[in-house]
């Protein structure tokens, strides 16, 4: 979700259609047939392999998808870098139609802030910067929870962050900076999200069991409320900018925000409720009502439910499961109205639900149809008539998901090996040594680099150049790709402008941490916790 872990991928930390023809439920929100099948583990170690195991498995899309939507992309997203994503296209045209948006993402302050925190730290700014309402929190419970620091370590490392956040460009008037332990407001929210929330799904999806210390999972909920948080005032499109490892969190917070909705919308036939397969199946035999009904008009559901019957899908459960609703409506009309459900709406709300809908409607115990409203404008009905009530209308988050950055020594980029990453606080020399000894996707001589080239996909140093040393100059990343593999390009070279160039970068971040430096003082942010009296720091 919204944090950056600790960990070897040292990436940050925290829906939905069934993709299953045969599944008659739909999968929590978000979910995707298989997603239980391979673990992703926000606070381990996880790495992925294949990131096309992700769009298959756990159902995120594809962020080239959508690019063409996002005005003035960011770098990360032209080239690549930027993957997937969950519901950006919501953010996206949010962000064309100047409407109200946000963008948040969290950081655990468990060390030094790094070049791959500068990714994320990136993408908040420029979400900020395209006119979103900008969040940046530090998960300072959940360091304490999860990875057990003290409030004087964490308390150290929180300064850490917040400088280099604001050196990169981060505005914090036009922003929201604020720590977990202070802002009582999330965790209010986190106490009533616990309400829907219970043990068995923190099995489920992190592995808690009864050794699980209970303010690990309390964490959980404080992240899912930070997610929710800039929605408080009002619900709009919220995308949250995460490593794949953290697609658990998102998941489950996309999950909460719907249950924490007074109604759902969906679409009906009939009086009677239908799973989301059965309701595609009674659609199906709708669409062909002038194979079997006396009436075009008015097809009677029995008839509906022999035409079914007949019909050949994979779905049969589901099929026999519609069928059978079908035949007990017998005479019943079947005509496609939009259902609103009582999920948790007030007996006030849910007159004054009523009472909004315009045209022909048909009230019950537990729901309403609407015959003259499409399933936009019942959603958008749902969510004011909610708000004006004393509900939140949560819209479920988006998430873009970044690739894992590669060590500067190969393999996974670990806090607990220094030489494999670049600590923004590092000495603008020691960042050229590490870059300069770093390993490439070279060939074993400059004889056969030449005449094979270089494997630039493989390269911790061409990662270099286009997740940071190119900056948004794409011309000069696509240069030094097509160098490399035409064997043009020799390691020695590359890796000699690399450093010079990473050189130059920390010497600029760290002038501007200076400069942040002396207005911290400024800042509405408490840099000191008072927690750490309680705790025995």
């Amino acid at each position: 979700m919204t944090r950056e872990p600790d960990t070897d991928t040292d990436e940050p930390t925290a829906d939905g259609a069934d993709t299953d023809a045969t599944r008659q439920d739909p999968l929590p929100d978000g979910g995707a047939t298989g997603a239980d099948d391979v673990a992703l583990d926000p606070w381990g170690s996880s790495t992925v392999s294949d990131y096309r195991k992700l769009f298959e498995e756990f159902g995120i899309e594809q962020f080239e998808e959508v690019l063409d939507e996002v005005p003035d992309p960011h770098y990360l997203m032209r080239r690549g870098v930027i993957f997937g994503h969950r519901d950006y296209r919501a953010v996206a045209r949010a962000m064309r139609d100047d409407d109200p948006w946000a963008a948040l993402s969290g950081f655990m302050p468990t060390g030094d802030p790094h070049i791959g925190h500068k990714m994320v730290f990136d993408e908040i700014i420029w979400h900020q910067q395209q006119g979103g309402d900008a969040y940046a929190l530090i998960a300072d419970l959940e360091a304490h929870s999860a990875r057990g620091l003290s409030w004087d370590e964490i308390d150290e490392h929180t300064r850490n962050y917040i400088l280099s956040l604001l050196a990169l460009g981060f505005d914090p008037e036009a922003g929201d900076l604020y720590r977990q332990s202070t802002n009582r407001e999330v965790q209010d929210l986190a106490f009533e999200l616990g309400i829907e929330a219970n043990f068995s799904e923190f099995q489920a999806i992190y592995g808690f069991d009864g050794e699980t210390d209970v303010s690990h999972m309390q964490s959980v909920v404080t992240q899912m409320a930070d997610i929710l948080y800039p929605q408080l005032d009002e619900p709009k499109p919220t995308v949250i900018p995460v490593g794949p490892d953290q697609d658990p969190h998102m998941r489950f917070a996309r999950d909460l925000s719907t249950r924490m909705r007074y109604f759902k919308v969906t679409d009906a036939f009939a009086s009677f409720e239908l799973t989301d397969t059965e309701r595609e199946l009674v659609a199906i035999a709708y669409d062909h009502r002038e194979e079997y009904a006396e009436d075009l008009d008015q097809p009677r559901c029995g008839e509906a439910g022999e035409w079914l019957a007949d019909y050949e899908t994979s779905a049969g459960e589901a099929r026999d499961a519609a069928v059978e609703k079908l035949d007990n409506a017998g005479k019943e009309p079947l005509r496609p109205r939009t259902r609103f459900l009582d999920r948790n709406a007030t007996d006030a709300a849910f007159d004054a639900l009523v009472e909004e809908i315009d045209g022909e409607k048909r009230r019950y115990e537990a729901h309403v149809d609407a015959f003259d409203l499409d399933h936009a404008e019942a959603e958008e009905l749902a969510r004011q008539v909610e708000v004006d009530h004393g509900g939140y209308g949560f819209i479920p988050p988006s998430s873009i998901y970044h690739r894992f950055m590669t060590g500067l020594t190969g393999g996974k980029m670990s806090s607990s090996i220094p030489a494999s990453h670049i600590s923004l606080l590092d000495d603008p020399e020691e960042g050229y040594d590490k870059v300069k000894a770093a390993t490439t996707g070279g060939r074993e001589t400059a004889e056969e680099q030449r005449e094979k080239g270089g494997k630039a996909d493989e390269c911790p140093v061409y990662e270099l150049y286009a997740y940071l040393l190119s900056g948004d100059d794409d011309e000069f990343a696509k240069e030094v790709y097509e160098e490399c593999v035409g064997g043009e390009r020799l390691c020695g070279g590359c890796k000699e402008q690399a450093a010079e160039l990473m050189e130059q970068f920390l010497e600029d971040h760290q002038e501007k941490r200076e400069e942040w430096e002396d207005k911290l003082d400024e800042l509405d942010f408490e840099f000191d916790s008072d927690r750490k009296r309680a705790s025995g720091d």
